[in-house]
């Protein structure tokens, strides 16, 4: 019974929840699934009549300065497999606590990727949390603090509500590959910490206990290490995971990246989606002269960059979409070249928990990026394993280890089942289809979104990572679909108006339902049924 109370006592710390004044409490409540219906209608009928290649050299510089023999088995406590924001972070996080900690990485020049380029608010809180909010200093990061919707000419301002927090609490953009040479710096900077460049090929196991890696170092050499707990953070195209996840990744489609130049956004400082055919496309800044496209286009196929069909499809399918202030930087973007795609993959978190190893990052989650979610779940999940870990002297017994951070996968479930599920139902709702009744639904959200009031910050609070509460996600998602049915009701309910009304419900669950199972219906609302959520620590 005591060790019952005391772990109640470490899950409130381990996951803490923001305080709620009484309107936000009530506003939660009141918005519940239950009453979705008569809040969707009341609300159409109240607003129906309104209208940097050189920090790359010094990391380089600092690894080989530092390099020496490689340590002995007993010398590292995590090995962390790639040095990207998730093991970056982790690896400093690990090694302020005191821990010796291996960080191995297959390239340590500066990344190049046309996503992982905007942090939202709720990240941003998290980098604070770990101690690493320098890290967006001096890389000319960009403030964000909201999002502009377009859709048929009309547009909305969605404000991130920032209200009770610091004035430096925002959102903020930037180029990945800036932003992660400063993480692999910071880390590097602890003393025990040892930054290596190697490409990490196989986990080594011994009678189903993963005891460290097998890697190929920068010369060349075949090497191993060993450490007590190995945790695999290589990334969206990991070769590691196979054995300890179910990796059923789908790509809905792929992003087309463009750089546009001295481009001046309609609306300063916020990201900018337009709600185009067939998919979303996506601009916001990554710099103080630069800003991002980022052009959806669904499947895994898209037009050939190298025969000039992928230039035609922008010039002629995507230009005449935009808003006329980005029209003719998107166009020269396109004349200079530069065009990069990148696959939009998802895969729910579903772990295989093996003693020795864990996931984290890319390597164990995915969500569509439309929502830029993504470094916001890495970073949370990151809070939630320090927190975890802290009580523990050693980590040297991995199978009671193994059995104590099955809460972790519980855990992390307020937020990235928030951010997952958005990002999902988002992608759906906002692309265009032949159904009429998700069209409805497309025009439902939008319109939703643009009543203000907690209609928009609701929503925003969710996908910004700072009200990470799945049941909000739920009651705001089927308000957006009642409303949607309230529209069609008028000026009378017709048959046809009815039988839209029934399908868009359907088309509603149908998106919803599928994303909630795969996150897991009891860790996701009911976490305190889960035996896991309870487990004390190991004794040493």
């Amino acid at each position: 019974m005591h060790n019952y109370q005391l772990n109640c006592v470490n899950r409130s710390e381990l996951n803490p929840k923001p305080m709620l004044t009484s309107s936000e409490v009530m506003a939660e409540y009141l918005i519940g699934v239950a009453v979705a219906s008569v809040l969707g209608f009341l609300l159409f009928f109240k607003f129906q009549r309104k209208p940097s290649g050189s920090s790359a050299g010094a990391l380089l510089t600092a690894v080989e300065e530092c390099r020496c023999d490689p340590p002995a088995s007993g010398d590292t406590d995590v090995i962390v497999v790639g040095a990207g924001v998730a093991g970056s972070a982790l690896a400093y996080t690990l090694g302020k606590d005191g821990r010796r900690v291996r960080l191995i990485e297959r390239d340590l020049t500066e990344p190049d990727r046309i996503v992982g380029e905007l942090l939202q608010p709720g990240g941003y809180l998290k980098l604070i949390e770990l101690g690493l909010e320098d890290c967006l200093g001096k890389i000319d990061a960009q403030r964000i603090l909201g999002y502009a919707l377009f859709k048929d000419g009309k547009n909305t301002k969605l404000s991130y509500p920032l209200e009770k927090y610091d004035s430096d609490v925002s959102g903020r953009s930037f180029h990945n590959g800036r932003f992660v040479q400063k993480m692999r710096e910071k880390a590097a900077s602890l003393p025990n910490v040892k930054l290596e460049q190697g490409t990490v090929t196989s986990l080594v196991e011994e009678n189903g206990t993963v005891k460290g890696v097998l890697y190929k170092n920068k010369a060349g050499e075949v090497l191993t290490a060993y450490a007590p707990l190995t945790i695999v953070c290589d990334g969206c195209f990991s070769n590691l995971r196979r054995s300890l996840c179910s990796s059923q990744v789908d790509v809905p489609s792929c992003f087309v990246g463009l750089i546009l130049e001295n481009c001046q956004l309609p609306c300063p400082n916020h990201g900018h989606v337009i709600l185009a055919d067939p998919s979303p496309i996506l601009f916001y800044p990554i710099s103080s002269t630069e800003v991002r496209c980022l052009v959806d286009v669904p499947g895994q196929k898209v037009p050939s960059i190298s025969n000039g069909e992928m230039a035609n499809y922008l010039k002629t399918v995507v230009a005449p979409q935009l808003p006329v202030q980005l029209h003719d930087s998107f166009v020269s973007a396109i004349d200079r070249g530069s065009i990069r795609t990148m696959p939009n993959k998802s895969m729910p978190a579903a772990p295989h928990p093996t003693p020795g190893a864990l996931l984290l990052g890319d390597a164990f989650n995915m969500r569509h990026p439309l929502t830029g979610g993504g470094m916001t779940v890495a970073l949370a999940d990151i809070v939630v394993l320090r927190n975890l870990l802290k009580p523990l002297r050693n980590l040297h017994d991995a199978t009671a280890l193994c059995k104590y951070l099955e809460s972790f996968y519980t855990l992390r479930k307020p937020v990235s089942s928030t951010i997952n599920t958005l990002a999902g139902a988002l992608y759906k709702v906002f692309s265009a289809s032949p159904d009429q009744a998700r069209n409805e639904m497309r025009q439902a959200c939008f319109d939703y979104l643009s009543l203000g009031g907690v209609c928009s910050t609701g929503p925003v609070a969710l996908l910004s990572g700072l009200n990470p509460r799945p049941m909000s996600l739920v009651a705001h998602f089927f308000a957006v679909a009642i409303y949607g049915v309230g529209r069609l009701m008028l000026p009378f309910p017709s048959p046809k108006r009815c039988w839209i009304g029934a399908r868009l419900i359907s088309a509603a669950s149908g998106i919803i339902f599928p994303i909630i199972k795969a996150e897991g219906i009891r860790q996701v609302f009911f976490p305190f049924t889960v035996p896991a959520y309870y487990r004390a620590p190991p004794t040493d």
